[in-house]
């Protein structure tokens, strides 16, 4: 489903853009890397089921993969319970979205009235060093417009800055994959899997602040418009969270969300 690209009008339907990571390989693993997939089809959902028009591009176009341990039908069975995954990786009307994406290179972004970005294992590669994504989430922050980032995709957020210099955090609470799960993974799988952990760098950034929930609990943020969710079973709280801000309700304090 293509945005729409006329939101000017409040009969409008809302255009969402996901943007979700291309293929890479671990620099500490040596596994394919990719994006995690309920992080895009939960999200996605909630979008869809709000009436919202969605996009989805990836910083450097092309077709997408999904990371091993998020894929429903791995052998692994750590996803075996994501259902909804499952029936989009089986629908070839969607499945056909992740072919042949488009970058972000000519992202307008008075065409979208809100972007999100899909973590997984791929982004601590390929985001965290990308301006050009950095760039586009810190015009849509500018712009007004809801800012969500999930995962490990929360990497861009310890390097974008606003066009005043200042990191787009300066000053923000938000959240993101915490070192205790981090720390979990790790002893799951009995080797170390990420080149940093984002916890760890956040809490070293002066003047903003980064909370975690336990272990794999579904937690978002909402502050004014920048939106973060702590990772994959977070992602339908999150777009809850999208979904209230341009739903119109206020933000006054920043708010947290647990789901279920």
């Amino acid at each position: 489903m293509s945005a729409n690209t006329d939101v000017s009008s409040a009969d409008k339907k809302k255009a969402i853009l996901i943007v979700a990571a291309n293929p890479a390989v671990g620099p500490l693993t040596g596994w394919p890397i990719g994006f995690w997939l309920a992080e895009l089809t939960h999200p996605y959902a909630a979008f869809i089921e709000a009436g919202y028009d969605i996009e989805i591009r990836s910083p450097d176009g092309g077709t997408l993969q999904a990371d091993s341990y998020s894929d429903p039908e791995d052998d692994s069975g750590y996803s075996v319970h994501d259902l909804l995954s499952l029936g989009f990786k089986k629908s070839p009307s969607h499945a056909t979205l992740l072919d042949n994406t488009a970058s972000i290179a000519d992202v307008n972004v008075a065409d979208y009235d809100a972007i999100l970005l899909a973590g997984g294992q791929s982004p601590m590669v390929t985001f965290i060093n990308n301006h050009a994504l950095h760039a586009l989430v810190a015009a849509f922050y500018e712009a007004g417009k809801p800012t969500a980032l999930l995962c490990h995709g929360t990497c861009v957020l310890l390097k974008a800055k606003l066009s005043t210099g200042e990191l787009l955090v300066t000053r923000k609470i938000w959240t993101g994959f915490s070192n205790e799960e981090e720390k979990d993974v790790e002893q799951s799988v009995g080797q170390k899997v990420q080149p940093f952990w984002i916890e760890t760098e956040a809490r070293a950034l002066p003047d903003t602040t980064f909370v975690v929930a336990p272990l794999w609990e579904a937690f978002a943020v909402r502050d004014g418009n920048l939106i973060t969710g702590q990772q994959q079973t977070s992602g339908r709280v999150a777009a809850e969270l999208v979904i209230e801000a341009l739903s119109g309700v206020p933000s006054s304090a920043p708010t947290m969300r647990a789901g279920v």
